[in-house]
């Protein structure tokens, strides 16, 4: 067998040992220099075998190179992720060495520039393809298209798609995935559909492309056409295919089929674990994601840096500290807290625990910090009220020269609704509009609805609502919430009737927008129809808060009676805010029996409810029953209870 033979070998066997004896004895039998194809091998079989280092060391000592030798090391460091290192070896030999890049050197190039969303760069590369190369190679074309898609410039990417004479699988696949890396999945279809036309046969990598935007959709009838017609293809049930199937069910909310497809896997790797983790969390199934990475570890498998995001995600959902925290101490152990993304995670987790010296203290300790690591940082001060120290996080995160993306502007906006700050929304608006147009953006779409809607300015929210391109369930939420706030029931529960006729399925918080609006317009059987279609129809357990509401619409029309029997209808104890609406009308409605019945629930719940123990005292003294009345209050006294000051901001 000759020597390049078994260099080779040793790359395929993923033999390193053999390998380096193969390079030793190479150096002891005294051509410590061999031939350039020699060495070329040795550096691809160092490459392939991920012992960068060595193969740079062995490139740094070879007196001559040649295109193979360069292409060689470019291609091992973009496929490594060294993308800056990729590119400055492309750099030094076209600059240094002389050498002219061929196709797979082009290739290797863009793919780094792809990596790191490096525009500028990749564009510099097209310009020389474009000034040098008469007949670009179909491969080239299809890396530029990857190219301009994951940097977020689709127009571009069709414009190289559109040039390609011989269109394969793979050029379609670049092209629809670059639709769908920037959201505009429809386009990313009719591409799809062109696709068929042409005769192109689908393949597990097309499969998976459509599967993601139909799962980005939540359409589950056309990504089950797309099932079938992948069954018809013969289409391989690899591991990426699996995953993409299990994600699709997951995003379309039907975690059984989701659960069907992974059981059916043959020896399911932790990337799919990984997708029925996370499929499990974002439908609030928190306990059964928990439960599935237990089974993981039991499995022998490791888990990945995402297996870790999403799990922590479940504690964070399920507020339940300690089993985060032990897995904080796997996550160290395992050497995983070095990743940036883990890190990230870990940070927002305590954040949602409330938390948040622990989360600056991991924020402190990280060695890379991104955008990501400021947004968790600054929306875990916002969801705790800690307004003014997320405000100082902003101004420290712009100071560091990081650019907010669209969840620093939402965390910003969020800020301006609960301060409420809204000339400062209304600059941070104008600040969007002039230098990123992104209020058309759904994520701060929807914050600028929010925002707007909390401060009152309704007008201004609608706006906002209506140049949104698409709406999700928090902006449509922002919408009824906004106008249940103010009084405008009729408006918000317009827009109910408007979000179901889009097909946007209610959550809980909905439904306390919804029962709201019934209330400041006094519509009783209204509200208990949407209550009744709540639970029947979208199967959400009522919370407190719903309760509340119909609670409070009964005693407002005088029907105290009822609205005991509603409370009692359900099963469980009620919470002291229910019988509070239930106490306070019982003393609009001159209720004495009911009155007393509801306080003895509050206090048995807070023994030192102020509130409820002065709504008591006016009860009394409107009964005249005055010994009553000096009663509480002498107990009130002694408990050196006291009302609470009303305050506003104006």
């Amino acid at each position: 067998m000759s020597l390049s033979r078994l260099i080779r070998t040793c790359a395929e066997t993923n033999s390193i040992f053999n390998g380096k004896a193969i390079h030793a004895r190479l150096i002891i039998s005294g051509s410590s220099n061999p031939d350039v194809q020699t060495n070329n091998h040795l550096l691809t079989m160092y490459s392939k075998l991920c012992y960068i280092d060595y193969a740079q060391k062995l490139f740094d000592r070879m007196l001559i190179r040649n295109l193979v030798t360069w292409t060689a090391l470019i291609s091992a460091y973009s496929q490594m992720g060294y993308s800056e290192k990729s590119l400055n070896c492309f750099r030094s030999m076209i600059l240094d060495d002389g050498v002219t890049p061929n196709d797979y050197t082009y290739v290797a190039a863009i793919s780094a520039c792809a990596n790191v969303r490096a525009l500028r760069n990749g564009k510099e590369i097209h310009g020389r393809i474009y000034r040098t190369e008469e007949n670009v190679n179909g491969f080239v074309n299809n890396s530029l298209v990857n190219f301009y898609g994951k940097c977020g410039s689709v127009k571009s990417a069709r414009l190289v798609f559109d040039t390609i004479q011989e269109v394969s699988t793979v050029s379609y696949v670049s092209v629809i995935n670059s639709y769908m890396q920037c959201g505009e999945y429809e386009e990313g279809f009719r591409i799809f559909l062109r696709s068929l036309r042409m005769g192109v046969k689908v393949n597990e990598f097309l499969y998976g492309s459509i599967l993601g935007a139909c799962a980005a959709l939540h359409n589950l009838e056309v990504g089950r056409q797309v099932q079938c017609l992948a069954v018809k293809y013969g289409v391989k049930m690899d591991q990426f295919v699996v995953t993409a199937l299990i994600n699709f069910y997951a995003k379309c909310e039907r975690l059984e089929l989701a659960r069907n497809a992974f059981r059916e896997a043959d020896k399911p790797n932790v990337t799919a674990w990984t997708a029925l983790i996370g499929g499990c969390v974002q439908l609030g199934r928190g306990r059964e994601a928990i439960h599935l990475f237990e089974e993981l570890l039991c499995a022998g498998l490791k888990p990945s840096e995402q297996t870790f995001a999403s799990v922590l995600g479940a504690y964070g959902n399920e507020k339940e500290i300690e089993g985060g925290v032990k897995l904080h101490s796997l996550i160290i152990k395992m050497g995983f807290v070095s990743f940036t993304f883990v890190s990230n995670a870990v940070l927002d987790f305590y954040a949602k625990m409330n938390h948040l010296g622990d989360s600056f203290k991991i924020f402190c300790e990280m060695d890379v910090h991104d955008t990501v690591s400021w947004n968790a940082l600054i929306a875990g001060c916002v969801n705790s009220g800690h307004c003014e120290e997320a405000i100082e996080f902003v101004q420290k995160m712009f100071q560091e020269g990081f650019d907010p993306d669209f969840y620093t502007f939402s965390s910003l906006f969020s800020i301006c609704g609960d301060l409420p700050a809204i000339e400062w929304g209304k600059q941070t608006h104008c600040c969007i509009l002039k230098l990123f147009g992104l209020d058309s953006n759904v994520v701060v779409g929807s914050a600028l609805t929010n925002m707007y809607a909390r401060c009152g300015h309704l007008n201004d929210a609608r706006k906002v609502f209506d140049i949104l391109p698409s709406k999700n369930l928090v902006c449509w939420n922002a919408m009824i919430a906004g106008y249940a706030q103010h009084g405008r029931g009729i408006e918000a529960l317009e827009i109910y009737d408007d979000m179901l006729k889009n097909g946007v399925k209610p959550n809980d918080v909905t439904f306390v927008g919804v029962l709201s609006s019934c209330g400041h317009v006094g519509a009783l059987e209204e509200a208990l129809h949407y209550f009744r279609s709540m639970t029947e129809e979208f199967g959400i357990i009522p919370r407190e808060d719903h309760l509340a509401c119909i609670v409070s619409l009964f005693a407002r029309k005088g029907q105290t009676k009822r609205a005991y029997d509603f409370i009692k209808s359900f099963p469980g104890e009620a919470g002291k805010v229910v019988w509070r609406c239930l106490l306070l009308g019982c003393a609009t409605n001159k209720d004495l029996q009911l009155a007393k019945y509801a306080a003895e629930r509050i206090f048995s719940i807070d023994p030192d409810d102020t509130p409820a123990r002065v709504m008591l005292s006016n009860i009394y003294a409107d009964s005249n029953m005055w010994n009553e009345t000096s009663h509480i209050r002498k107990l009130m006294e002694e408990k050196a209870l006291k009302k609470e000051t009303g305050y506003s901001w104006t």
